[in-house]
């Protein structure tokens, strides 16, 4: 029986306890009597069709709900801030004053964890959108991050670093890596404070980081230099040779990409230089003509 044949059945029977009148209908969840207005019942179900919106702010002043539960907010998207809607221009000079000392009580009534919980956050969607990465990467992060503070682990460790580790982590999981000397570039941290992080990371938060693949930076390294997607077929085509092969060991994906990318596109016909590839890849000159002619021998391709 649903909630219209409850208060249709109820008005049947039921009258009003102060005037005695059967004019009672449901209104809001609510059954209420037409002649004197007493509410006999309320919490009932509503259902009356919704208003209909056919414009952004129609739908945000019919919607019942909130924002969605995220945890790229430090307080999951729950709490309000004093004072931050509407037109504080339309509240007298004495209410306006109150409402910003309300505030400023709030934000000092703020946990020093829950301050550098938002501060994390922050610096995380600030290097996500620097790096032009996934926005999903920033949910994922926060969780782990808020993981973090709940085991305790962070204690002793600058935030920025621990970001920037889970973020490489993260970037690494979802086949969109970043090396360390890109990641360095845009935090200032020394590539070997990164690796430090993120291997005390992924220890402690028992993650599981699988190791790079090569292939994974051939189309964004591409797109850089311009290379046609012959060349990139081929610096994949390579790459699958030499690791078949297995003459790809000791070396970082980063510097393999690079020699990929240069040998292709010289079988290609692509005019390139050695430094322009290695600048735009983020490896020496020198890291790669070694890995260049480890590819050259390894896969029989003499110099022209």
């Amino acid at each position: 029986m649903n909630g219209s044949e409850t208060a249709e059945k109820q008005e049947d029977v039921l009258t009003c306890p102060e005037c005695g009148s059967t004019h009672l209908r449901v209104s809001l969840g609510e059954l209420i009597c037409q002649d004197c207005g007493t509410v006999l019942q309320d919490n009932l179900p509503d259902e009356s069709a919704d208003q209909r919106a056919y414009t952004q702010e129609q739908r945000e002043k019919i919607e019942r709900t909130g924002s969605p539960v995220t945890y790229s907010k430090a307080d999951r998207g729950f709490s309000t801030q004093l004072g931050s809607g509407g037109n504080m221009r339309a509240v007298s000079p004495g209410k306006r004053g109150q409402y910003y000392r309300l505030r400023k009580w709030q934000r000092r009534l703020d946990e020093s964890q829950q301050r550098r919980l938002k501060f994390a956050l922050k610096e995380m969607e600030r290097l996500v959108n620097t790096l032009n990465l996934p926005e999903s990467l920033i949910e994922e992060g926060s969780r782990l991050y808020e993981k973090a503070l709940e085991k305790n682990i962070v204690k002793g460790r600058r935030i920025e670093h621990l970001v920037a580790a889970l973020v490489y982590i993260l970037a690494r999981d979802r086949g969109v890596p970043r090396t360390l000397s890109e990641i360095s570039k845009q935090t200032g941290i020394s590539e070997r404070d990164l690796g430090k992080n993120y291997r005390y990371l992924a220890r402690e938060l028992d993650l599981r980081v699988l190791p790079v693949d090569p292939k994974d930076f051939i189309p964004r390294f591409s797109n850089k230099l311009g290379f046609s997607g012959e060349t990139q077929a081929r610096a994949r085509k390579l790459i699958d040779e030499a690791q078949e092969k297995g003459i790809l060991a000791g070396r970082s994906p980063d510097s393999i990409a690079a020699a990929a990318l240069y040998l292709a596109s010289e079988l290609e016909g692509e005019d390139v230089t050695k430094k322009s590839v290695a600048d735009s890849v983020g490896v020496t000159p020198v890291t790669l003509r070694k890995g260049l002619t480890n590819l050259r021998e390894g896969l029989d391709y003499p110099e022209e």
